[in-house]
């Protein structure tokens, strides 16, 4: 007779074959009731709606939204099939910001449908899914992204609602920007006899300095016997920021999020004091911080390290070679680890309190202080040295986040034009607050982003003048509320606030 462990394996066994077909929303069909119960009772697998589930994990706490957020996309797909067939599409509204790369997970996902029944289903964590009788694009007008159906481009910035414009200013501008020519847009506009929307878009691309494309349509439009009344849709002009048209639209996104941020964030921050003149004594201060920043940044990450251990780690009276199962263990490589790096950091400030341009440093050394986080765990046998080769090459979630970090091809194209950003950016307390947010959100590590950022926040900091600051673990949960509207609702005022508070007070 099988014993407890052997059913449970078994269960999983079936769990494993289902993911491996690319199942994310489990039906009660494709599984017995003995399985799903036994999953369901150890923790590998939770209901979503019944009649529907998604694997999770036993470690998790009770009400971790991480494994939702992770699913989201995915269970839309295969619920939105299973009740529709291929006769939906998600609203234009929806498409453009997925077009843009923005994949945060929406409070609720608005869908078209033929045989829609205008009816909201509740998902998990406040989040839903409305169905809306609707007709559809045309099927030309219809593109397919990982199962999901979006109105293509030029059909979504046609038909979404004028107030999508001043509301996601960011994902609209970073969508305009895409469009090569007036063409793409106008054989639609003229179909459709669109005059309002002709002159909304017009406004629009001149808005983002694409004036050739706003001439075309007004022209092509007037030609047509249209009265075109031009009409910028935002409440603001930018300045011309948008790069070449090649470009990814990825790009021109985290561009345009820097440029509509700084200026919350300078209102906001206290002025730079200067460079300090006495470089070894900023170094001074720096090092005698180290061991209250070791143990709340890393306490921040989960770890459990006493000062104690970390002063061991630094003298190096640790046995690296001690109980290497333990969690105690790891919670040793981890503050090695940052000791470690904190040395690479320290050589970064010197280059920059040296008049160097601190975006340009960090480009060149963020991989070393890298590196050295995680090299003791390479001595240990826990990771191999080809993990620390590069950016991640697979997807990352953060947990209890509706932010989505971009794939991993995309964070190739991102990250050196942060650098870009960084080194381009005259203002210090800007270079502070974004480099911070902005490495985050792109989160291009498997693991360790919070700590990188904390660091990159750090050198950033030195460049202006102001001292080094600890991110208290006790404010854990303020810090990562202020990272989560930033990123879900591109709302940078919280957290701009809340570095601005810890940076004016006087250090012990």
């Amino acid at each position: 007779m099988a014993t407890p462990s052997e059913k449970l394996a078994q269960s999983l066994e079936v769990l494993s074959d289902l993911q491996k077909r690319g199942i994310v929303a489990i039906r009660s069909s494709n599984l017995t009731r003995t399985h799903r119960e036994r999953l369901i009772t150890n923790g590998f697998m939770q209901e979503v709606m019944k009649g529907w589930y998604i694997p999770s994990r036993p470690d998790e706490a009770a009400g971790d939204s991480t494994v939702w957020y992770a699913s989201f996309w995915g269970f839309c797909v295969a619920y939105l099939n299973e009740r529709f067939g291929s006769d939906w599409c998600l609203s234009p509204e929806q498409s453009l910001s997925l077009h843009v790369g923005n994949r945060a997970v929406p409070g609720q996902l608005l869908v078209r449908c033929r045989k829609g029944g205008n009816k909201v289903t509740a998902l998990p964590y406040n989040t839903s899914l409305l169905d809306v009788r609707s007709t559809l694009p045309e099927t030309k007008d219809i593109e397919e992204e990982e199962g999901l159906h979006l109105f293509a481009l030029s059909s979504a910035l046609i038909t979404c609602s004028p107030r999508f414009f001043a509301q996601n200013p960011t994902d609209t501008r970073a969508a305009l920007a895409m469009v090569r020519d007036a063409s793409e847009v106008l054989a639609k506009l003229l179909e459709g006899g669109h005059s309002t929307v002709a002159g909304r878009l017009a406004g629009a691309f001149r808005n983002i300095g694409r004036d050739r494309i706003a001439d075309n349509i007004v022209k092509a439009m007037r030609a047509a016997g249209y009265d075109v009344r031009e009409h910028d849709p935002f409440e603001a002009h930018l300045p011309a920021i948008l790069v070449a048209r090649k470009t990814s639209p990825y790009v021109n996104r985290i561009r345009l999020m820097w440029q509509e941020m700084r200026g919350p964030v300078m209102e906001r921050f206290p002025e730079a004091p200067g460079q300090p003149v006495d470089i070894d004594l900023y170094l001074k201060h720096v090092e005698d911080v180290y061991v209250t920043d070791a143990y709340h940044s890393l306490s921040i990450e989960g770890y459990q390290v006493s000062p104690a251990l970390i002063e061991r780690v630094r003298e190096g009276t640790w046995n690296p070679d001690a109980d290497e199962g333990d969690r105690e263990h790891r919670n040793a490589l981890a503050a090695r680890g940052y000791w470690q790096a904190f040395q690479a950091v320290k050589t970064s400030i010197h280059r920059v309190l040296d008049g160097e341009n601190p975006g340009t440093v960090i480009d060149e050394e963020h991989g070393t202080w890298y590196r050295e986080m995680f090299a003791p765990g390479v001595a240990a046998g826990l990771l191999k040295p080809a993990d620390l080769a590069g950016y991640r090459n697979g997807p990352v979630y953060i947990r209890r986040s509706m932010h989505v970090p971009p794939s991993r091809e995309t964070v190739r194209d991102l990250m050196p034009a942060f650098f870009d950003l960084l080194a381009e950016e005259p203002d210090a307390s800007a270079r502070v607050v974004l480099g911070h947010f902005t490495f985050v959100y792109i989160h291009p590590y498997m693991d360790g982003n919070g700590r990188m950022g904390r660091f990159l926040m750090n050198v950033m900091l030195a460049a202006g003048g102001y001292p080094w600051t600890v991110v208290p673990v006790e404010e854990r949960n303020a810090y990562m509320a202020a990272l989560e509207d930033a990123s879900v609702r591109q709302n940078i005022a919280p957290f701009a606030d809340f570095l601005a508070r810890l940076t004016s007070k006087k250090p012990k």
